[in-house]
């Protein structure tokens, strides 16, 4: 089944979705199959992408107008991606800069491998700018850095929430007091503990004598 996601924002622009709908139904996706959203990319709480999301099963294909429809940075893409991708769910562009991408051909796949690779070699250079940042720090007498926002107790009950179909994701990082891309930088829709997850509740063994 073909499922499609829209989003207009005022800070682009676009009032309507009526460009984007068009050429979803065009794609051959039915109109109770669309999803949509009229908020900034840049917020958090999306309900017609989570619902989107929640709704795509094994064999479907999300289609979105533009790659950036989907997602509000590059590697937020990449998470949901790799998300669906492990659900059996394929994603096509149709148009601008991520228009090659279609995760159910092997040219699509590799393509987004190359947008990933990005995502992660950027990632890297952040990690490495701020180790650098904080021995130089420590090497004038100061210490500093971003307190945790993910605590084990945190990770712990986003795995259990997570893994129930019935939660409400927004509703779930209020009460964590995290937003949604640290949550799923955490913990995957499955409850899963992600990397960033993993380093949390290492964190918590190291600390155990």
């Amino acid at each position: 089944m073909l499922v499609g996601y829209m989003r207009v924002s005022k800070a682009d622009g676009s009032q309507t979705t009526d460009l984007q709908r068009d050429a979803l139904l065009e794609a051959g996706v039915n109109s109770d199959q669309l999803y949509d959203d009229h908020v900034s990319g840049k917020k958090d709480d999306r309900p017609g992408l989570a619902a989107c999301l929640k709704a795509v099963r094994d064999g479907d294909t999300l289609i979105v107008w533009k790659l950036d429809r989907l997602g509000r940075n590059l590697h937020h893409l990449v998470n949901t991606v790799h998300d669906l991708t492990g659900r059996g769910v394929g994603l096509k562009v149709l148009t601008g800069q991520g228009a090659a991408i279609d995760t159910t051909t092997a040219a699509g796949k590799l393509v987004f491998g190359i947008f990933a690779a990005l995502a992660e070699f950027e990632r890297e250079l952040i990690s490495e700018r701020t180790v650098a940042g904080l021995a130089s720090a420590r090497a004038r007498g100061r210490t500093g850095g971003r307190p945790f926002t993910m605590t084990p107790g945190k990770v712990r009950l986003a795995m259990a929430s997570m893994g129930k179909p019935e939660t409400n994701v927004g509703q779930l990082c209020k009460e964590l007091g995290i937003s949604r891309q640290t949550l799923y930088r955490h913990v995957s829709p499955k409850g899963e503990a992600r990397r960033d997850g993993l380093r949390v509740l290492s964190r918590m063994k190291s600390n155990v004598p």
